[in-house]
C-alpha cells in the first residue's frame, strides 16, 4: 500500500473543530496554543466556540483549518509514533492545505504557516473590493468545455477556471459581472448546475495579483526546507521538493488553478493507492471518489480515527 496525505482548504471549517482532539490529546492542545501565540489572538476560541461569520473570516478560516491538520498529525506523530515519511510517500493540500502539507512534511514551521496563512488572507482580501470578484460553481462540464464557457463569458473581464476540483466539478472565478454571465452560458452548454458560491474574494484569478506580490515579500522572508517527502504542488499537479521552486509555486498558487483532480490523478500514477485526509471535514475523501475510484480515501479527525489509522499501520 502507498499512501498520500492530504489537506484540506477553505469550506471544510466548522466551528468546533479541533476541540475534541485538544481535550483527549495534549499534544493537539499545543499546537492549537503555538497557533494563537504566533498571531496573537485566540484563534483557538473561535474555531471551538464560533460564531461561525468569525470563523468563516478568511483570515482566520486559513491559519484554522491548518492548526487542526497539523494537530491531527502530532498526535498521529507523537503519541502512537507514526513519522509522516514512514506511512506516506507524497502529502498535497487544496489551496491553504498546500502549507498544511509542508507544514506536516516540515518544510515550514507551524509557526511560519500561521503567519503566512494569516497574511495570506488579509491579503487576498485587500486584493479586490467588495463586490466587484466573484465564484461561481460549474457542476456536470468537464474542463475543456469550462474554459470555453469562460472565454465566452469573459467580454473584456477577468473569468477563469479557478478549481479544477473533480470531474464535472469546477469552479470559476473572476469578475463578478463576467461569472454571472457565465453561469447561463454554462447552461447553454450542458452544464447541470451553476451556482455562485457564499465567498468574500474571488480566489485564484488574475485579479488576486496584488495578493500574489505580499505573499511573494513575505515568502521571501521565510526559511523553507525540503520537505520530509515531496509535496505535489496545487499549481503543477507535480511532485516538488526543492525549497526554491517550492516557494515561487506557492506564490503562483495564488493567482494560479487548483489542478486538484490532476494531482489526484499524478498521485494514482506514481502508484498511490489511499489517500489519508487530515484535519476538518471529508471533502477531499469525497472528491477522491470521483476523481479515481481505484484510490481509497480514509478521513482523520478524532483521537479514535487517528488510533485505529496507527493501528492499521501494524497489522
Amino acid at each position: 500500500m502507498t499512501r498520500a496525505f492530504t489537506f484540506p482548504g477553505q469550506g471544510s471549517q466548522v466551528v468546533g473543530m479541533g476541540r475534541e482532539l485538544a481535550e483527549s490529546r495534549p499534544v493537539a492542545a499545543r499546537v492549537f496554543e503555538e497557533v494563537n501565540d504566533a498571531l496573537g489572538q485566540d484563534l483557538r476560541s473561535v474555531m471551538f466556540d464560533g460564531p461561525q461569520e468569525e470563523l468563516t473570516l478568511t483570515h482566520n478560516a486559513q491559519p484554522a483549518l491548518m492548526a487542526v491538520s497539523i494537530a491531527v498529525m502530532r498526535v498521529l506523530e507523537e503519541d502512537f509514533g507514526v513519522k509522516l515519511q514512514d506511512a506516506a510517500a507524497y502529502v498535497a493540500g487544496h489551496s491553504l492545505g498546500e502549507y498544511s502539507a509542508l507544514t506536516a512534511a516540515g518544510a515550514l514551521s507551524l509557526s511560519d504557516a500561521a503567519k503566512l496563512l494569516r497574511l495570506r488572507g488579509e491579503a487576498m482580501q485587500r486584493a479586490v473590493p467588495v463586490g466587484e470578484g466573484a465564484m461561481a460553481a460549474i457542476l456536470g462540464l468537464e474542463m475543456e468545455a469550462v474554459e470555453e464557457v469562460v472565454k465566452e463569458a469573459a467580454q473584456g473581464d477577468i473569468c477563469t477556471a479557478a478549481n479544477d476540483n473533480a470531474n464535472g466539478q469546477i469552479v470559476i472565478s473572476g469578475h463578478k459581472a463576467a461569472v454571472e454571465r457565465a453561469i447561463p452560458i454554462a447552461k447553454e452548454k450542458g452544464a447541470m448546475k451553476g451556482v455562485l458560491l457564499p465567498v468574500s474574494a474571488p480566489f485564484h484569478c488574475a485579479l488576486m495579483q496584488p495578493a500574489a506580490e505580499e505573499m511573494k515579500a513575505a515568502l521571501a522572508e521565510t526559511t523553507i526546507n525540503a520537505p520530509a517527502v515531496p509535496v505535489i504542488a496545487n499549481v503543477t499537479a507535480a511532485p516538488e521538493s526543492d525549497p526554491v521552486k517550492i516557494r515561487d509555486l506557492l506564490v503562483e498558487q495564488v493567482t494560479g488553478r487548483v489542478r486538484w483532480r490532476e494531482s489526484v490523478l499524478k498521485m494514482g500514477e506514481l502508484g498511490v493507492d489511499t489517500l489519508v485526509e487530515a484535519g476538518a471535514g471529508k471533502v477531499l475523501t469525497g472528491m477522491v471518489r470521483r476523481i479515481d475510484k481505484s484510490i481509497s480515501g480514509i478521513s482523520l479527525q478524532t483521537a479514535e480515527e487517528i488510533e485505529a489509522f496507527a493501528a492499521s499501520l501494524k497489522n
